[in-house]
């Protein structure tokens, strides 16, 4: 009887070969350099922070076991010097820039063409002509805007400091600009009943912001994919359209620089209007949320009594702590959820110290500190939608009545509104007579 070779024992075969390839390595290290760089071993991940300096360590890692390399956005002075202890002031010190990644990620290749095409022809207008563009690996695309792009300095902020807020900014901007030539577009394919609807395309291919947070880290470029065992290989604009999963062939992979030649400064003119944009919109956005009738009303901030409030089943969970992993994306949701319910800040901290002390392992207090800083000085946002793959990855399906409101906010705030309405409700008691 044959057996069968298992997705990762093929992975691992593969490895073994491709990162053995001189170019391939330099290829990694020479992008890698000055970046936290972590390897991962099919599921798991290496130990953090780690640097590559020699391409051979790329092969000598790939023989322990290791399946792909994964390095950050942000640039350090010495990355073996991060802590994850560090307060958000010691960041910056360590930090001397970073690159804007989009990642666009999509159920559909197609659908991240033309996400990509468009994010390239936005930044083309904004006189941002050189772009590193790689194929993620699965089913979606990178592109980066070199740090030397950006201005050092602009309205008296230090640019390097700016991360990750600027970089969402920007992306929440050209997020908003391409949305819809983008739904123009995808609705074209629409025909293929393997895709989904209209209204639903600008949600299933927009560039995933949320993960652009400290020390978030994305794939290497000329790293395999697990998933897939194709290699995440650079692209010209010119390839993305008939690009086809074949040709991230590892066997195949011809080598070509991410990081392009830049004029400096020529993401100034993308920056200022991104800012500009954002604060035009925080200005003059009302926030809405849908009830359960799937009407849209505008959705203010309730200060909700701490001892009433009902959590969702997928709060409830996530409070119940004991996540291995998603710890980031968790305390992200608590924290915003929390804040949006008004809750006083110390409260919201007591509550995220006790929920902390229950994951093992438990996120460092300076992680959570520099979130907190990061809180305070933004307005408030909502959690992340029940349709996002958030509540997923850390392992938390959302119930069917939770999917009746958009968010965890709407479910408490419209179930504390309702349980108002019935107590106002209730006739008095009568007084007895005697």
């Amino acid at each position: 009887m044959v057996e069968i070779e298992t997705k990762e024992a093929r992975i691992r075969r593969i490895a073994q070969f491709y990162y053995s390839k001189k170019e391939v390595q330099e290829a990694i290290v020479n992008f890698c350099k000055k970046r936290e760089t972590v390897p991962q071993y099919f599921q798991g991940y290496g130990k953090r922070p780690d640097i590559y300096e020699y391409p051979a360590e790329i092969f000598n890692i790939a023989k322990k076991g290791a399946t792909s390399f994964h390095c950050s956005e942000e640039i350090w002075n010495n990355p073996m010097e991060i802590s994850t202890d560090f307060d958000e002031k010691q960041y910056n010190e360590l930090r001397t820039g970073w690159d804007l990644l989009i990642d666009i990620d999509s159920p559909y290749l197609e659908y991240s063409k033309i996400a990509a095409q468009l994010i390239l022809q936005a930044l083309e207008f904004h006189h941002v002509t050189n772009v590193g563009i790689k194929f993620s690996g699965s089913k979606g695309f990178h592109l980066i805007v070199p740090w030397k792009s950006f201005p050092s300095e602009l309205y008296d902020h230090k640019t390097s400091d700016q991360f990750p807020e600027w970089p969402r900014i920007i992306s929440l901007y050209l997020t908003e600009l391409i949305k819809p030539r983008l739904i123009e577009k995808v609705s074209q394919l629409t025909e293929d009943k393997s895709y989904v609807k209209d209204f639903e395309a600008d949600q299933k291919v927009m560039p995933d912001i949320v993960l652009v947070s400290s020390r978030h880290l994305f794939r290497a470029p000329y790293s395999l994919h697990e998933k897939t065992s194709l290699a995440s290989v650079v692209l010209n604009k010119e390839e993305i359209e008939n690009f086809q999963p074949k040709d991230a062939d590892p066997m195949k992979v011809q080598v070509k620089n991410f990081l392009p030649d830049v004029k400096e400064g020529e993401a100034r003119d993308l920056l200022i209007q991104s800012l500009d944009w954002y604060k035009e919109q925080q200005r003059n956005k009302p926030k809405t949320y849908v009830d359960e009738s799937g009407a849209k009303k505008q959705f203010k901030k309730i200060k909700v009594d701490k001892n009433k409030i009902q959590y969702p089943p997928a709060i409830s969970q996530l409070l119940n702590g004991g996540i291995k992993d998603g710890r980031k994306r968790a305390l992200f949701i608590l924290m915003h959820y929390f804040n949006s319910l008004a809750i006083p800040i110390e409260e919201i901290d007591k509550k995220i110290q006790e929920w902390n002390k229950k994951n093992k392992p438990s996120l460092k207090e300076g992680y959570i500190k520099s979130q907190f800083s990061w809180m305070q000085r933004n307005k408030p946002i909502l959690p992340p939608n029940y349709d996002k793959d958030f509540y997923k990855a850390i392992g938390i399906t959302p119930t069917e009545e939770e999917l009746k409101f958009k968010n965890p906010v709407n479910y408490t705030t419209i179930k504390y509104l309702q349980s108002q309405e019935k107590n106002e409700q209730k006739p008095p008691r009568k007084k007895s007579k005697s």
